[in-house]
């Protein structure tokens, strides 16, 4: 499938760009799905979000299932039902107290749209825009890389940023994200997230109760009424929060207040290649298991808590629990809470952020 950025940026200096080719060339970059395989995975991804809308895997005998909840066209996503299935977040991922930040001496004030709090970037974050294609690559490794530019003041948050985001193919059963952005003439905080909601017994089948999981982490950020961080880093041992051995997900969830939706602090984990161990997910009606690794200091476990009926691929139906989030991320709150490690970017330095999702059966 051809890349078009590519054709849109040199059809601009076209005398013959109207108006109306330009929203036609928008349009039809918004519906684009692409699609990365290497035989054994295969993601398709769209420009909108840069949004996984589904991600096949084979089992051990080679059965093929969809494991991310997700829709079978864009418009469910562009019309804004989608409660963030496998798209990317940002500027700022998780929750900012009541939209307020300060910075530099400035106080920002940003989109309230979850309660009294700004919620994964605000009104219109990095998951309602179209990103541009601007690599493609065959072979050994196919990959995609999208690119989206945040101007000043988008949403309220201070500075251009340019993102980039690579979903790659390493290995016959992995897949790898590489998230970039520069802040480019502002300090800006930037914490970015992949909200993909997992279901490795296949998207259509029901509630993931029965997953077990594996968290490499002593300890979360425990939350106030409105689900954000008090500052406090509390031990999970003795609660039911401890998934330092693994556990069924809903051995405990009635202790739980609504479910599970909290940040981890990834501190317990093996490494390997700069990675860090921060979960281990199995499904025991057919023995898939995903291991993920990444860089980024926490986690936010979220258990489909808010999910509630809701029409997805294939006519399935999509209940509370349907799908587990595994959203490495900063701190929810950081910018605003000076003991979590900082989200600050300033002008042109880089945050980077990896995640790899390895599946075995």
């Amino acid at each position: 499938m051809r890349c078009l950025i590519a054709s849109s940026s040199r059809d601009k200096t076209e005398s013959d760009f109207s108006e109306s080719r330009q929203v036609r060339l928008a349009a039809m970059a918004a519906e684009e799905i692409l699609e990365l395989s290497n035989g054994r995975i295969t993601a398709k991804i769209a420009a909108w979000g840069a949004t996984i809308t589904s991600l096949i895997v084979p089992d051990a005998h080679g059965n093929l299932a969809d494991v991310v909840l997700g829709f079978d066209t864009l418009e469910p996503y562009m019309k804004g039902i989608s409660p963030y299935f496998g798209c990317i977040v940002g500027r700022v991922a998780n929750r900012i107290k009541e939209g307020k930040f300060t910075l530099n001496g400035v106080e920002y004030s940003l989109a309230i749209n979850n309660g009294p709090n700004s919620l994964h970037g605000g009104l219109k974050g990095f998951d309602k825009v179209v990103w541009d294609v601007v690599e493609r690559k065959s072979g050994e490794c196919p990959s995609i890389t999208f690119q989206y530019h945040s101007k000043d003041g988008e949403e309220g948050y201070p500075g251009d940023v340019t993102v980039r985001a690579t979903y790659s193919l390493p290995d016959s059963t992995t897949l790898r994200l590489d998230m970039e952005a520069v802040a480019e003439n502002k300090a800006t905080p930037i914490n970015l997230a992949q909200h993909t909601y997992w279901n490795l017994a296949g998207h259509n089948s029901g509630d993931t109760l029965d997953h077990s999981i594996q968290i490499w982490g002593k300890h979360i950020t425990p939350v106030d009424e409105n689900t954000i961080p008090t500052g406090e880093i509390m031990p999970v041992k003795g609660t039911p929060f401890d998934f330092t051995t693994e556990h069924k997900i809903g051995a405990r969830i009635n202790d739980v207040p609504g479910g599970y939706d909290h940040n981890y602090v990834l501190d317990s984990g093996e490494e390997k290649n700069g990675l860090k161990h921060a979960a281990k997910l199995k499904d025991s009606s057919n023995s898939w298991t995903l291991d993920l690794w990444t860089d980024a200091p926490g986690m936010q476990f979220y258990t489909a808590n808010y999910v509630d009926g809701i029409t997805g691929k294939g006519g399935a139906v999509y209940g509370k629990h349907s799908g587990v989030c595994l959203e490495t991320q900063g701190f929810p709150n950081a910018i605003n809470q000076p003991n979590f490690p900082s989200v600050v970017v300033q002008p042109g330095e880089k945050y980077k952020h990896t995640m790899l999702f390895e599946f075995s059966a």
